[in-house]
């Protein structure tokens, strides 16, 4: 397969329906660049090319003209797993991430077995003052470090973000709801001393409401505070 090839794949597996609901739901992305392809065909897509030229070529260009082919890109960094592979491509690609969706459906295999090293990354792409490098550390620190790796210097360190960027403010939100549901006891002072930002401070209350695996008692107080 080939560039062109993969494009007319693409259009091939368009659905008009999704591609509207994904412009709704992702506005920070271009419309006129996203064709329509659920996720679940570009994940197939990128574990049909993964270690061919095509993808080679897609992991070293960046100014891609469709948001698929951005997912694609994510997707085959999330198929690395080499860990410093993965390292490499992510610096090179997160500073060209523009929207949640790409940020947030890039889950690396390598991670799972590497915590150790992936601290001093999240270290260093939680301060790199770029939107979706933050949120993307925000995540990694979510999903991986919040059960057996938990660390109450994690929850410390987001605490103290102060933004106006909606989709840095949901994540810090979304990261305090699941932190209350794994690590209540650790993390409930957070919300108990209103140490967040105000505006995440009301994110996260909705967010536990909202939540499924926090008990009705805890919900209550929660909302309270």
């Amino acid at each position: 397969m080939i560039h062109s090839d993969l494009i007319n794949r693409l259009f091939e597996l368009k659905d008009e329906k999704y591609r509207l609901l994904q412009i709704r739901t992702i506005p920070s992305v271009d419309p006129d660049s996203i064709i329509g392809v659920r996720t679940p065909e570009l994940r197939s897509l990128a574990r049909e090319i993964k270690g061919t030229e095509l993808a080679d070529e897609i992991l070293r260009s960046f100014d891609h003209q469709y948001f698929e082919e951005d997912q694609i890109h994510a997707f085959l960094i999330s198929l690395e797993k080499d860990i410093d592979k993965c390292f490499d491509e992510l610096d090179l690609f997160l500073p060209y991430v523009d929207n949640w969706a790409t940020c947030d459906q890039m889950i690396p295999k390598a991670f799972a077995k590497n915590h150790a090293l992936l601290i001093p990354k999240v270290n260093e792409w939680i301060t790199s003052g770029h939107l979706y490098e933050v949120r993307f550390a925000i995540k990694i620190l979510m999903d991986h470090f919040l059960d057996d790796d938990f660390d109450i210097s994690y929850p410390e360190r987001i605490s103290d973000i102060r933004t106006d960027e909606y989709y840095l403010q949901m994540m810090i939100a979304w990261y305090f709801a699941t932190a209350l549901t794994k690590q209540y006891e650790s993390t409930v002072s957070y919300m108990e001393e209103h140490r967040l930002d105000s505006v995440i401070h009301k994110m996260t209350v909705r967010k536990v409401c909202d939540s499924f695996r926090i008990p009705d008692d805890r919900k209550k107080y929660i909302k309270s505070l």
